[in-house]
C-alpha cells in the first residue's frame, strides 16, 4: 500500500477545496463589480461574448490558484 499515501490524499483534497473556495470568492467579487448580473446576461440575453469572458476568467484564476497552491 505504498502507492496510497493518506497524507498526500488529504492534502490534495484540502488544497482542492481551498482552490475551489478561492475561485468562487473571486467570481463573486467580479459579479459584484460588474454593472449587470453576469448569469442573467449569459442565460437570458444569450450574451456569448460575456460567456467566453467568464470562462476565460475562470480558467485564468484556476491556473493562478493551482500554481500558487502547488508552489
Amino acid at each position: 500500500m505504498e502507492y496510497l499515501n493518506t497524507k498526500a490524499l488529504v492534502a490534495s483534497i484540502v488544497y482542492s477545496l481551498l482552490g475551489i473556495f478561492i475561485l468562487v470568492i473571486s467570481f463573486v467579487i467580479i459579479e459584484k463589480l460588474t454593472p449587470k448580473t453576469l448569469w442573467k446576461e449569459i442565460i437570458e440575453e444569450h450574451n456569448t461574448a460575456l460567456a467566453i469572458l467568464g470562462a476565460a476568467f475562470m480558467l485564468a484564476v484556476a491556473i493562478i490558484i493551482s500554481a500558487a497552491l502547488h508552489g
